[in-house]
C-alpha cells in the first residue's frame, strides 16, 4: 500500500506547494497560455519505469533475452497507427487538436536465381549463369484528424471536453518481375516452369508462390505477378472528456474517454498469378494467367470511443508537453 501511494505521488508531482499556486518558484506558469503548442505521447513506459524502482522487474531486450533490470522509458505514439497528436491554444481555455500521419514507403527485394533452362552447367570454379527476380512493395498510410478542446479548472488539475473528426486510409501493393520467363513446350527439356526459387518469402513479406486453378481448368504451381491489398478507408466522429494534472510547468499527465460513431470500408484484394498448364485438348503446355479477387468488408460502430485508426487508445494515460 505504501509503495502504491508513493508511485502515485511521483506520477502526479504532489508537492508541499499550495494547490492554488499556478506558478513555480521561478515564476513559470504551470498551465498553457494563448499561442502555446502541445504534443502528447504514451505515459505508460514512464509509469513502468517509476514503478520498477520499488521492485525487481524482467524485460526482453533487443536480442530476445529476458533480462532483470529497469530499462529506460521510450517515446511512444498514442496509437498503433503512429499518428502524431498535438494542440494549438488560441486562449487559455480553448485549443485546436490535430492528428497526422503521412506515410509513403517503397521497398525492393532482389534475388539472384539459376538461369533456366539449365542446358549449360559450368564446372567449378566457374559459376552457373543466373538471372534476377525482383519484388517491389509500395505502402500508403494517411491519417488526419482535427478537433476543438475546451478546458476548465482553477488549479493544476484541469478538466477538458470537446469533439474530434478524422479519416484514415491504408493500402499495400506488391509487383513481381522474374528473370526466367515461363515457357510451355512439347519438349520438357526446354520448358520453363515455376520453381522454388521464385518464392519471395522473407524480407518484404509472405510467400508469393502458391497453387491456384487456372482459367483453363488446369492446376499447378503459380507465381505472383501483382498483389494489391484491399484498400481500407475509415471515418470517425467523437465527443471526448478527460482530465490532466500539471506535474511541473507546462508538462501534464492525463487521459480521456470518448463516445461517437465510426465507419470503415475495405475494398477487394486483387492478385494476378502466372503458371504453366495444359489447356483442354492441347498437345503442348502453355503459359496462362489467373486473376483472383478477395471479398469486401465494411463496419459501423456507435459506442464509447467508436473511432477510426487516427484517434488511438484514448483511455490510456498520456504525457503532454506544452511549449
Amino acid at each position: 500500500m505504501k509503495k502504491t501511494a508513493t508511485i502515485i505521488a511521483l506520477a502526479f508531482g504532489i508537492t508541499s506547494a499550495s494547490a492554488q499556486d499556478l506558478t513555480s518558484k521561478k515564476g513559470e506558469p504551470y498551465l498553457p497560455e494563448a499561442g502555446d503548442y502541445a504534443v502528447s505521447i504514451d505515459a505508460t513506459p514512464f509509469l513502468y519505469y517509476a514503478g520498477n524502482f520499488f521492485g525487481k522487474s524482467n524485460f526482453t531486450n533487443n536480442n530476445g533475452l529476458i533480462t532483470s533490470g529497469n530499462p529506460a522509458p521510450t517515446w511512444n505514439f498514442l496509437n498503433g497507427n503512429n499518428t502524431i497528436t498535438g494542440k494549438y491554444f488560441v486562449d487559455a481555455n480553448t485549443a485546436y487538436r490535430v492528428g497526422l500521419r503521412l506515410g509513403f514507403a517503397t521497398g525492393k527485394d532482389r534475388r539472384m536465381v539459376t538461369a533456366l533452362p539449365t542446358s549449360t552447367v559450368n564446372t567449378y570454379p566457374t559459376a552457373n549463369p543466373t538471372v534476377e527476380n525482383t519484388r517491389k512493395q509500395t505502402r500508403t498510410n494517411i491519417g488526419i484528424s482535427a478537433g476543438i478542446e475546451k478546458r476548465r479548472g482553477k488549479t493544476r488539475l484541469q478538466g477538458f471536453y470537446g469533439a474530434d473528426a478524422g479519416i484514415y486510409y491504408s493500402s499495400v501493393k506488391d509487383k513481381y518481375t522474374y528473370g526466367n520467363a515461363l515457357a510451355g513446350n512439347a519438349n520438357p527439356a526446354t520448358a520453363v516452369n515455376v520453381v522454388a526459387e521464385d518464392d519471395f518469402s522473407g524480407a518484404l513479406g509472405a510467400s508469393n508462390t502458391t497453387t491456384v486453378a487456372l482459367s483453363t481448368g488446369q492446376a499447378g504451381a503459380a507465381r505472383a505477378l501483382e498483389a494489391k491489398s484491399g484498400s481500407t478507408f475509415s471515418f470517425g466522429v467523437r465527443a471526448f472528456v478527460g482530465a490532466e494534472y500539471f506535474i511541473i510547468p507546462k508538462m501534464s499527465i492525463g487521459g480521456e474517454f470518448g463516445w461517437g460513431v465510426g465507419l470503415s470500408f475495405t475494398g477487394k484484394a486483387k492478385s494476378t498469378y502466372e503458371s504453366v498448364g495444359l489447356p483442354n485438348g492441347a498437345a503442348n503446355t502453355t503459359v496462362g494467367e489467373t486473376n483472383i479477387e478477395g471479398g469486401k468488408s465494411s463496419g459501423f460502430g456507435f459506442d464509447t470511443d467508436s473511432r477510426n485508426g487516427v484517434f488511438g487508445p484514448n483511455a490510456s494515460l498520456r504525457v503532454t508537453f506544452h511549449f
